[in-house]
């Protein structure tokens, strides 16, 4: 099981580059030093529109997706592909990529077992794993290559005007059914739902895009930092 280290740094739901350049600011601090990390969690959706087997839609992001390929040469890094980036291997050959397939992933912090996941893996419903499963698969962006500019200009677009930061009404009920699903867990950490929150060992990841926070492994603890 591979360890959460001292200083370890995640970052979830930038939504980078529609909702500020918070995420491409910090990659430039870590490349540059300024910042000191060993380790980077990225929780999902830190591209507002990310994947992979397009090269069109790589232009919208180029300089950050250039800088985690740089940083991943030296560090380790470990991405959470969430709803609004996906498919992310061919891209980052040298980063951890966890498809939602293949989450929640379970980490070592000190004597706890840390279970890590974007946020959208359970309590969603039949439709929207569905959906998952067709939109985040390489047939079918594939398939809709020759469509590529007019789909993706059009979701750009609404994208950039979407409302993203809003508190979740019942959020703690909902996160008792998803504990549902980590019994085994000691402590759970996710992003997904912009809400900044402890509840119990459930740890809700502040949105860097609306709180501007990450997160900070600290003597065992997630400790919610402003950069």
């Amino acid at each position: 099981m591979i360890q959460i280290k001292e200083n370890a740094l995640f970052i979830a739901d930038s939504h980078y580059p529609h909702h500020g350049d918070a995420f491409l600011v910090l990659l430039q601090k870590l490349e540059k030093k300024e910042i000191h990390t060993s380790q980077l969690f990225l929780l999902g959706d830190n591209f507002d529109l990310l994947f992979g087997y397009n090269d069109y839609i790589q232009t919208f992001s180029h300089e950050a997706i250039t800088l985690l390929q740089t940083l991943s040469e030296k560090m380790e890094i470990h991405y959470f592909e969430g709803n609004h980036d996906f498919c992310l291997k061919p891209l980052f050959p040298k980063i951890h990529v966890y498809a939602r397939e293949d989450q929640p992933k379970l980490f070592g912090l000190e004597n706890k077992t840390v279970a890590i996941s974007h946020g959208d893996k359970y309590v969603t419903g039949f439709g929207y794993d569905l959906y998952c499963k067709i939109l985040r698969n390489k047939l079918t962006l594939t398939l809709l290559k020759p469509f590529q500019k007019i789909i993706i200009d059009d979701r750009m677009k609404k994208l950039s005007h979407k409302h993203i930061c809003h508190t979740f009404e019942g959020f703690e009920k909902r996160v008792q059914k998803i504990l549902a699903h980590y019994q085994s867990a000691d402590m759970v950490i996710e992003g997904h739902f912009h809400q900044s929150k402890i509840i119990g060992k459930y740890i809700s990841l502040p949105s860097q895009a609306c709180q501007n926070m990450i997160a900070v492994a600290q003597e065992g603890r997630i400790v919610f930092k402003s950069l």
